[in-house]
């Protein structure tokens, strides 16, 4: 290497781990409390909040699922406004939205009014998780996204560790402040805080590297030059418009692959809490709401380190589709048996194999829609696969849910989610990572 490319190997190293240390902590601040708002009705419901409304267990899940059905509606249309008006303005928008109305979750008189404000929680938060790996391809090139993908996407397995025992300690402490269940107390403690970093979001992101006054003005120039660079050779490589990116059969098969992750995520999510309360009864153990809470951060803390991990190996190789597909099958596998095992211990470490699948797939399958998509493609297709795959939030709950309800027992759901994710690991193995690029042949015509 000549001094040249060592010292522009030098500044680019410099300005990405600049921009990591700026951006990267109050993204996954962000990501924290808004996944936590999302998945905290997994603890009201077996502390209190299933037996005052009276829910049986297709009821939560029908009211855990729906939030998807909202964000479905509206996340192509919030991601293009967010590429469009810039996404300081937007996010916070979106933040002051669910604050709202997940704070107005813990004043609900009965079931009706918690589907509707789940449905509504979810139209509120529509286009902010696609909306932030967007916004990462703005200030991130491609040889550093997937890590940087993981960094952010951390947030989901912390969120579910520290939220387990947050939200079981807000329940168990919380019981009769302000007059309200415990289960009531952690909504409105949990649902706060995004209406506070609205505010927060407002004045400290900033929209486009060129935008950075905390970049040297060198930083930026390198920065929006190779920002720049990479998006012209996807264009040229792979031209695909934004009509394209929302009909394209491959962004309904990436969608679906997204479906196969999220599914094992959310079916874990929403109902951990319900299987590792259901010890008592299968093994005869006995934990306190705390106890149940620390014992469900175990399988995030380690699927934490693994995706990290994981992300930062297939960003050094450059190889995407193995580095999906293989932790997949290895979730898929894994879950079925959890509730085969003869102890609590050995169901742990299936549960802890399957988080650490899902969470490794998450981060590098966002790197291979940004492998051929750039501009107003990636927004809407990106949005469009979150979009689409997230109705695995509402099926995965509901049809576990309603499968313990006809069967008495988990079994027959957790065999639902492995059958789903090894199906979805085999079609992003046919996918590869990017369709073939153009290729000219005459003036005009390409291939």
């Amino acid at each position: 290497m000549n001094s040249a490319d060592a010292t522009a190997t030098g500044l680019g190293n410099r300005v990405v781990r600049k921009v990591a240390v700026r951006l990267m902590p109050f993204l996954c601040l962000l990501y924290f409390v808004n996944y936590l708002d999302r998945v905290n009705i997994g603890f009201a419901g077996p502390n209190g909040m299933n037996e005052e409304l009276e829910l049986s267990a297709t009821v939560f899940g029908f009211a855990s699922g729906i939030f998807f059905l909202g964000y479905l509606v509206l996340e192509v249309p919030s991601n293009l406004a967010l590429h469009r008006f810039g996404a300081r303005k937007w996010l916070a928008r979106i933040m002051i939205s669910w604050g709202v109305v997940a704070t107005a979750m813990a004043f609900v008189p009965n079931a009706t009014t918690l589907v509707v404000l789940r449905f509504l929680l979810g139209v509120a938060e529509a286009g902010f998780f696609p909306g932030i790996i967007l916004y990462l391809t703005y200030w991130f090139p491609a040889a550093q996204r997937a890590k940087a993908v993981a960094l952010f996407m951390a947030a989901v397995p912390v969120s579910s560790a520290i939220g387990a025992t947050v939200s079981s300690v807000l329940i168990s402490g919380g019981e009769g402040v302000f007059g309200l269940s415990g289960w009531r107390f952690m909504f409105v403690v949990e649902g706060v805080p995004a209406m506070l970093l609205a505010v927060a979001t407002w004045f400290y992101l900033t929209d486009r590297p060129e935008q950075a006054k905390w970049l040297a003005p060198e930083e930026r120039r390198w920065l929006t030059e190779r920002l720049e660079a990479e998006r012209r050779e996807t264009e040229a490589s792979h031209h695909w418009p934004l009509r394209k990116a929302l009909t394209h059969p491959r962004i309904i098969a990436l969608a679906f692959v997204y479906f196969g992750i999220a599914y094992g995520l959310y079916a874990l999510g929403f109902f951990l809490p319900t299987i590792i309360a259901g010890f008592e009864q299968q093994y005869g153990t006995e934990m306190t709401t705390v106890e149940s809470g620390l014992v469900t951060a175990v399988p995030y803390v380690i699927g934490a380190v693994a995706m990290v991990i994981w992300a930062a190996h297939g960003d050094r190789t450059r190889e995407r589709v193995w580095h999906v597909a293989l932790p997949m099958l290895l979730g898929g596998v894994s879950i079925p048996i959890a509730l085969y095992l003869g102890n609590p211990y050995s169901a742990m470490v299936a549960v802890t194999i399957c988080a650490v699948g899902v969470c490794a797939a998450l981060p590098t399958f966002w790197a291979l829609p940004s492998n051929f998509l750039s501009g107003a493609a990636a927004a809407g297709g990106i949005a469009l696969i979150n979009s689409l795959g997230n109705i695995s939030g509402f099926a995965a709950p509901y049809i576990t849910g309603a499968l313990r309800d006809v069967t008495g027992s988990q079994r027959a759901g957790l065999w639902v989610v492995g059958a789903v994710m090894v199906v979805a690991a085999l079609v992003v193995l046919v996918l590869r990572a990017a369709p073939r690029e153009r290729v000219q042949t005459e003036p005009g015509e390409v291939v």
